[in-house]
């Protein structure tokens, strides 16, 4: 990092240098703007970088924009001739009229992440102020593809969506979970009734075979016999419920 801060103040030595063999001087003064960083994926096809600048008791002619970069390697100087091939590396556009330029960088590669430095300077004049460079804006290349704004949106909308599915299934399963347990207790309670229901017929069809052997021996005591046939009928019914 030292190293990166190091390069920028010679860098800007140098650019101040360059500015004072472009031009000379009256009560010119310039300020500059840049985005500070940048990060693109490197499948991007180009990038801009923008610059804009005001100016106060400036001459009437049009400024000279400038641009520079530093780099892993030696500072450069770009764009000394217009960069107005839109074919090129690098491609200046120029709206001075509302005070802005930017640089395109086409072609986006790893060894483009640099720092790239915005100047502007009026030639015909001497005032040290008339030739200013902007702090410069990071350019970070990355090889991981970055999510676009639009593609974030849809993921976001879409795991909404989602959430909101997962949740509605789990109510409507909690629902007839309940549902289907109160189903099966009303079932269970009224083949609980049933099997009483049908004991105490047999408990009466018993009772009533007890009684007519009891008028048929004459009211004699019923035999031991008779006892077992109506303890083996209520047996058997309840071995089979």
């Amino acid at each position: 990092m030292e190293t990166v801060y190091g390069g920028k103040i010679i860098l800007s030595l140098k650019i101040n240098l360059i500015l004072f063999y472009i031009g000379a001087a009256g009560d010119c003064n310039i300020s500059i703007s840049q985005q500070p960083y940048l990060e693109v994926d490197y499948t991007q096809e180009a990038v801009t970088i923008q610059c804009s600048f005001s100016t106060a008791g400036c001459p009437l002619e049009k400024p000279m924009s400038l641009w520079f970069r530093y780099g892993a390697h030696l500072p450069e100087n770009l764009c000394m001739h217009g960069c107005r091939n839109e074919r090129g590396k690098f491609i200046v556009h120029e709206a001075l009229a509302q005070s802005q330029v930017s640089l395109t960088v086409n072609r986006v590669a790893f060894n483009d992440s640099a720092i790239y430095i915005c100047g502007i300077a009026f030639p015909s004049s001497k005032e040290p102020r008339a030739k200013r460079t902007g702090e410069g804006t990071m350019l970070v290349v990355r090889e991981t593809k970055l999510l676009g704004k639009k593609l974030q949106s849809f993921l976001i909308v879409l795991l909404s969506l989602l959430s909101v599915y997962i949740i509605a299934v789990l109510v409507i399963f909690i629902v007839l979970s309940k549902s289907k347990s109160n189903t099966l207790r009303n079932k269970e309670t009224e083949d609980s009734q049933k099997k009483k229901s049908a004991r105490r017929i047999f408990q009466e069809i018993a009772q009533e075979l007890y009684n007519k052997r009891h008028v048929e021996t004459n009211q004699q005591p019923v035999s031991v016999k008779y006892k077992k046939d109506a303890m083996q009928i209520l047996s058997m019914f309840d071995k089979k419920n």
